[in-house]
């Protein structure tokens, strides 16, 4: 029986978490499988809870960490290393970025038959500088040149990491679409919207909009709060907006707030003469979505945003930035719209549409689930990296 090892950089909330954790419970009884995760910033929420749901018990790696550190990242290595000879697994599945250097060195160096690697997305844009994005580039560079197969997670991702920065050659390149769980956002949904919304005093006939991610500057939380001051003088309609998520630079866009003279509330205190709310992290994120009327993201860079899947399963609207994987995952002008990066006029215009055009938002409502439900179900995703690992494990 085949063994693999999924190893992940950190259980914070996001997709990785989910399909390390569908991979690890759900391969099938041809496979036996176990997972290496690292540790999440303080700054970050914990998503452990999503990997006891499935049953799964991770092995932590106490030194793995987000940020880079002589020590702590060969205190990492010799802990996966240590794992990887007790184990001996014919495959590794590195996923994100430090789970993908320190795994892969590791299983290079066991020779381990066959060795996976998944960009969830990249930071060779929009996070660092151009001299620290060329030695990354000439890392994942070299890795993946000892590595059986890249996989991303959409076509645009696909060509990035091919054509634009050369990281690997088409024939050792793959995509498998992200998979969830989507029941829970199309389940008892009257319920949940009513749970949400009562919770925030909002009226039925408000308009709920809702971010949600990490708040850090590469999601560009700036840019929704610049559009939302543009917005709330050009409509007539009740809206309500909702920044959902927390993180390291959740006081710099709490000061731009102020900045701008918006009025807020934190988490469950409701001024009303407030239009926007920061929740924190909401662990029940079907109930925030099942509350909500509009999705929105305004990233400068993403991979595959698992909260745009989530909004169309639930039959949401999403207004959103066109970076990354975003164009593979939604239908531009029938479940989305769309618009380039850090262009406000243009997402402010696209928001204010959706607020006013009730006819737009029930074709969206009807539209997206029928769309999710046929490309984004979890055990495709399983089915697709299982038939995946067969054909490797056959040419070895």
């Amino acid at each position: 029986m085949p063994k693999v090892l999924q190893i992940i950089n950190r259980l914070n909330l996001g997709g990785p978490t989910f399909i390390a954790g569908y991979l690890t419970a759900y391969l099938g009884p041809g496979f036996e499988t176990k997972l290496i995760a690292g540790q999440k910033d303080d700054s970050e929420e914990s998503s452990e809870f999503i990997l006891r749901n499935m049953g799964i018990e991770p092995i932590y790696i106490d030194n793995m960490r987000r940020e880079i550190s002589w020590k702590n990242d060969r205190a990492a290595y010799l802990q996966i290393d240590k794992i990887i000879k007790e184990f001996k697994p014919d495959i590794i599945h590195t996923h994100a970025a430090k789970a993908g250097t320190l795994g892969r060195l590791a299983a290079i160096n066991n020779n381990i038959p066959v060795v996976l690697h998944t960009f969830h997305g990249h930071v060779f844009e929009g996070y660092f500088g151009k001299l620290k994005t060329e030695i990354f580039i000439r890392i994942e560079r070299y890795l993946a040149s000892k590595t059986s197969g890249i996989i991303a997670i959409s076509n645009t991702q696909k060509e990035e990491l091919v054509r634009k920065f050369k990281i690997t050659t088409a024939e050792k390149s793959f995509v498998i679409p992200l998979g969830i769980e989507l029941e829970k956002f199309q389940t008892n949904q009257a319920e949940k919207r009513i749970s949400f919304r009562s919770k925030y005093n909002l009226s039925e006939d408000t308009i709920a909009i809702g971010i949600i991610g990490r708040i850090v500057s590469i999601k560009n939380h700036k840019l929704f709060l610049d559009v939302w001051k543009n917005i709330l003088p050009k409509t007539t309609k009740k809206i309500h907006a909702f920044v959902i998520g927390d993180g390291e630079d959740r006081d710099v866009i709490i000061d731009y707030c102020k900045k701008l003279n918006l009025g807020f509330n934190m988490a469950e205190h409701t001024e009303p003469n407030n239009t926007l709310t920061f929740t924190s992290w909401i662990i029940d994120i079907d109930v925030a979505v099942a509350g909500l009327d509009i999705i929105a993201i305004t990233s400068n860079n993403e991979g595959t945003p698992i909260s745009l899947i989530e909004a169309q399963a639930a039959g949401k609207a999403i207004v959103s930035t066109n970076v990354g994987g975003i164009q593979d995952i939604v239908i531009e002008g029938e479940t989305a719209l769309l618009s380039p990066k850090g262009d406000c006029e243009l997402y402010a215009a696209n928001l204010l549409e959706l607020i006013e055009n009730e006819r737009l938002i029930n074709k969206m409502q009807i539209k997206s689930p029928i769309f999710a439900q046929s490309k984004f179900g979890f055990m495709r995703m399983v089915k697709d990296h299982r038939n995946l690992y067969d054909e490797l494990l056959s040419i070895k």
